[in-house]
C-alpha cells in the first residue's frame, strides 16, 4: 500500500469519527437536557407526596393532642396539639404553591381546606369546653360525630392527592428511564460504529506495516533470545570488535573478572580490562602484542589457563572473528579442578584400600597367632625375667605390626566404625591427664571449652586415637618444650566454605582442635602432611601413618579436617566431626581398672585357621568357659545341630571358606535360636557386616589380632551379667589403669 493510499485511509477515518462523534455528543446532549427536567420533574412530585403526607401526619397529631388533653386536663398535652394546629396551615400554604400547575389537584386542595377547617374548630372547641366546663361538656361535642365525619372526608381528599400525585411520579420516572435508556443505546451505537471504522482504518494500517512489523518482531526476539543465552551461561563471553573495544557482555564476563559496573559499557578498550585484571608477575588476559602477535594462524582459536590469587581457576579462550574482532569467553574451572582433585584421592584411597585389604586378612591372623601363643608363653615364664623381656619385645613388634596394618585401614576409610553420639565436654577432660603424662613435663597441656557443645557423631576410640596422633606429632615438632591446647567448639561450615572446598557438606560440626608452639611447616610440606608414609621425621622415628589415620578417620566419619600451620608460628589442626542430632551423647568409659570377666557359657567359636582357633578355643576356655570349635560354616552347622540347647555364644569369623560364610553362619543359627548372642571376629570385611566403613547395627566385631582381656570383655558384654562371674584367685588383668596426674 502507497503512502497516498494510506494518508487517504487517515483521512477518511478521521472524518468519520468526527462526524459520528460530533452527531452523538448533539443527541447526547438534547437527551441530556431532556433528562434532567425529567428528573426535576419527578423531584417535584416528590416534594407533593411529603407534603401531603405531612398534611395528614399533622391531622392525626392535632386530634391526638386533643385527646390526651380532653382524658387528663393536662395542659402539657395541648402542645403536639398546638404544633400540628401550625403546621397543617403551613403545608396547606405549600401544596397550594407546589400544585399550581395542576388544576385537578387545585380543585381537590380547596375542597380539602373547609374540611380541615371544621376540624380544627371542632378540636378548639372541645379544648375550650373541657378548659371552661370540664370533660363532660367535652364529650357531648365529640359524641355529635361532626368531628369524625370531617376527617373521614379529609382523608379520602388526601388519599385522592397522593394517588394522583403518584401516578404523575411514576410516569415520569418511566419517561426518564426511557430517555436514558434512549441515550445509552444512542452512546452504544456510536461507539460500535466508531470501533468498526476503527478496526477497518487499522486493518487498512495493518496490511501496511506487516511486513515491517514482523522483520521489527523477529530482529527483537533474536535480540532477546541472545542476550537471554548469554546470560544464562556459567561462562563469561565478551564481545570486541575490529578496533579492540567492547561491544557485548553478559553478567557472568563480570563477576568472573571482578569488574566495576563502571568499567562494562560499551567502547571501553580492552587495553583496560588487561591492565584491571593483571596481577603481580601474571597478566590474567593476553596484551595487545600478545594479540598482534601470538598466534600463527589468525583464524584459530587461542586457550589459556589462569590462577587468580583467590584461588579461582579461570579458562579463557579468545575467538576471532570475521569482521575482525574477536570474542572472549572464560570458564571457571575452580570446580573441574578440585572435583579432579578429590577423584585422585578417591582413587589413591581406592588403591590403598585394595592393598591393605589384600594383605590385612591374612596379615592380622598371622599376628593373632603370634599375639595369642605370646600371651600364653608369657603367663607360664614368671621366674625368668630374660625370656620375659624377650616375650614382651616379641609382643610388642607383634602388636606394632597390627598398628601399622590398622593405620592403612583408617587412612583407606576400610576400618569399621561404631559412631554414636558423643559429648566431647565430658569425654576429653577425661583424656587431658593422660596426654600430660605421655607428652612429658617439659610441654602444657591446655584444654578450653565453650559453652553450649553440641554432641559429635563419631567412633569415641577412634577419635580419642586421633586426638593423640595429633599430640604425639605435636611433642615431636617442640622438642624445647612448648604448649599443646585442646579446643573444643561449635562450628557451621556454609556454602560459601563448601565452594572452595569440593569434599564438604554444608551443616553444623562440632570441632576438635589441636594447636602447638612448635616449629610449624612449610606449604609444601603441608600440601603433603596427610599422605600415607611421608613424614619429616628422621630415620626410625616415625612411620608417616599417624596424620593419615586421622585424615582417613574423619573422613570415614563424613566430616573434614583443616591443618593451619607456618613456619616458626606452630601448627593447629582442626577435627570437623558432624553433629549428632536427636541422638543421646555416649556415656563415659571408665578408665579405672577392671578385673578380667570369666563365664560358664558355651560358645562355638567358627575359624578356618587352625592356629587362630586353637588360640582362641585356648583363650576361652582359660577363662571358665565351655568351647565347641568348628572349621568352616558347614560343620558349625552340624556341631550346632547337635547341641542346639546348649550354645550360648556364636564366635565366628567373618570370612569362612564354602559356601556359608559367617554372616548367614549367624542368621542361619539365630533362626533356629534366637536367643544365641554372636561376636564376629576378623582381621578385615568390608560388604558382610560393614557398609560404607560402618559396622550394621547390632553387630558386634572384635578385630583381628585381639588380645586375651579384650577378647574376654567383649564375650562378656555380649553374653551379659548373667552370664559371667567373678574371677578367682589371680585371674585379673588390670585394663588401662588410670594414675592421677
Amino acid at each position: 500500500m502507497t503512502r497516498y493510499l494510506v494518508a487517504r485511509a487517515n483521512l477518511l477515518v478521521f472524518g468519520v469519527l468526527v462526524v459520528i462523534l460530533a452527531l452523538v455528543g448533539i443527541v447526547t446532549w438534547e437527551r441530556l437536557n431532556a433528562s434532567r427536567d425529567a428528573r426535576e420533574w419527578s423531584q417535584h412530585s416528590y416534594r407533593v407526596l411529603a407534603m401531603t403526607k405531612d398534611l395528614a401526619i399533622a391531622l392525626r397529631d392535632a386530634e391526638r393532642g386533643q385527646r390526651g388533653y380532653l382524658l387528663t386536663g393536662r395542659e402539657e398535652y395541648l402542645r403536639p396539639y398546638d404544633a400540628a394546629r401550625d403546621r397543617i396551615v403551613v403545608v396547606q400554604g405549600e401544596l397550594q404553591k407546589l400544585t399550581a400547575d395542576n388544576p385537578a389537584q387545585q380543585q381537590r386542595l380547596r375542597a380539602l381546606a373547609p374540611l380541615v377547617l371544621h376540624k380544627l374548630e371542632e378540636l378548639a372547641q372541645t379544648v375550650q369546653a373541657r378548659r371552661d366546663s370540664g370533660l363532660e361538656a367535652a364529650l357531648r361535642i365529640v359524641n355529635t360525630d361532626a368531628g369524625r365525619k370531617d376527617m373521614r372526608e379529609a382523608e379520602v381528599v388526601l388519599a385522592t392527592i397522593l394517588a394522583d400525585e403518584q401516578r404523575l411520579l411514576d410516569d415520569r420516572l418511566a419517561q426518564n428511564d426511557a430517555r436514558a435508556m434512549w441515550v445509552r443505546w444512542l452512546v452504544i451505537g456510536g461507539s460500535a460504529i466508531a470501533v468498526l471504522t476503527l478496526l477497518w482504518a487499522a486493518r487498512l494500517l495493518n496490511q501496511a506495516w506487516s511486513r515491517s512489523y514482523r522483520s521489527e518482531e523477529q530482529q527483537r526476539d533474536l535480540a532477546l533470545r541472545l542476550r537471554t543465552t548469554l546470560d544464562s551461561l556459567s561462562q563469561g563471553v565478551a564481545v570486541f570488535g575490529p578496533d579492540r573495544k567492547l561491544k557485548n557482555w553478559n553478567e557472568c564476563f563480570q563477576v568472573l573478572l571482578d569488574l566495576p559496573k563502571a568499567m562494562l559499557r560499551p567502547g571501553t578498550a580492552y587495553s583496560a580490562f588487561v591492565e584491571h585484571t593483571a596481577e603481580p608477575g601474571c597478566p590474567a588476559l593476553e596484551t595487545e602484542d600478545q594479540l598482534r602477535h601470538g598466534s600463527r594462524n589468525p583464524g584459530e582459536a587461542v586457550t589459556y589457563e589462569r590462577d587468580r590469587a583467590d584461588g579461582h581457576h579461570l579458562e579463557i579462550r579468545r575467538t576471532p572473528m570475521p569482521d575482525g574482532g574477536f570474542v572472549l569467553t572464560i570458564s571457571d574451572m575452580t570446580k573441574r579442578a578440585q572435583a579432579e582433585g578429590v577423584l585422585r584421592e578417591a582413587q589413591k584411597m581406592q588403591a590403598i584400600g585394595q592393598l591393605t585389604g589384600g594383605i590385612a586378612h591374612d596379615f592380622n591372623n598371622l599376628l593373632q597367632v603370634i599375639l595369642g601363643n605370646l600371651e600364653f608363653v608369657r603367663a607360664k615364664l614368671d621366674g625368668d625375667a630374660k625370656l620375659q623381656q624377650r616375650v614382651e619385645r616379641a609382643a610388642w613388634a607383634a602388636q606394632r605390626g597390627a598398628t601399622l596394618t590398622g593405620q592403612l585401614l583408617a587412612f583407606a576409610r576400610k576400618q569399621p566404625l561404631a559412631p554414636a553420639a558423643i559429648d566431647l565436654a565430658a569425654t576429653m577432660p577425661d583424656l587431658i591427664p593422660l596426654l600430660r603424662r605421655t607428652l612429658g613435663e617439659h610441654i602444657e597441656v591446655r584444654y578450653v571449652e565453650t559453652a553450649g557443645l553440641w554432641p559429635a557423631m563419631a567412633d569415641a576410640a577412634q577419635l580419642e586415637s586421633a586426638v593423640l596422633n595429633l599430640a604425639l606429632n605435636a611433642r615431636d615438632a617442640m622438642p624445647g618444650g612448648g604448649r599443646l591446647t585442646i579446643e573444643l567448639g561449635n562450628t557451621v561450615l556454609d556454602q560459601e566454605y563448601a565452594r572452595h572446598h569440593a569434599e564438604v557438606v554444608p551443616g553444623d560440626y562440632a570441632m576438635v582442635a589441636v594447636s602447638d608452639t612448635g616449629h610449624g611447616m612449610t606449604p609444601e610440606v603441608v600440601a603433603r602432611v596427610f599422605e600415607p608414609f611421608f613424614t619429616t621425621k628422621p630415620d626410625g622415628k616415625g612411620t608417616g601413618l599417624g596424620l593419615a589415620m586421622v585424615f582417613g578417620f574423619v573422613k570415614q566419619s563424613d566430616g573434614h579436617v583443616k591443618i593451619y600451620s607456618e613456619p616458626g608460628e606452630g601448627t593447629t589442626v582442626k577435627l570437623y566431626l558432624p553433629r549428632a542430632v536427636g541422638a543421646a551423647a555416649a556415656a563415659l568409659r571408665s578408665s579405672a581398672p577392671v578385673e578380667l570377666p570369666r563365664g560358664s557359657a558355651t560358645v562355638l567359636v567358627v575359624e578356618d585357621e587352625a592356629a587362630v582357633r586353637e588360640i582362641a578355643c585356648a583363650i576361652l576356655s582359660d577363662l571358665g568357659y565351655r568351647v565347641l570349635e568348628a572349621a568352616d560354616g558347614e560343620e558349625a552347622l552340624r556341631v550346632f545341630g547337635a547341641n542346639t540347647a546348649s550354645v550360648d555364644l556364636l564366635l565366628t569369623d567373618v570370612v569362612l571358606p564354602g559356601k556359608v560364610r559367617g554372616r548367614e553362619l549367624a542368621e542361619r543359627i539365630r533362626a533356629l535360636r534366637p536367643e544365641v548372642r554372636v561376636v564376629f571376629m576378623s582381621g578385615y570385611t568390608e560388604n558382610s557386616i560393614v557398609h560404607h566403613g560402618r559396622l550394621d547395627d547390632g553387630v558386634h566385631l572384635v578385630g583381628k589380632p585381639f588380645k586375651r582381656e579384650q577378647l574376654a570383655r567383649k564375650v562378656a558384654e555380649v553374653l551379659g551379667p548373667g552370664a559371667t562371674e567373678a574371677p578367682e584367685g589371680g585371674k585379673v588383668v588390670a585394663l588401662r589403669p588410670r594414675r592421677d596426674s
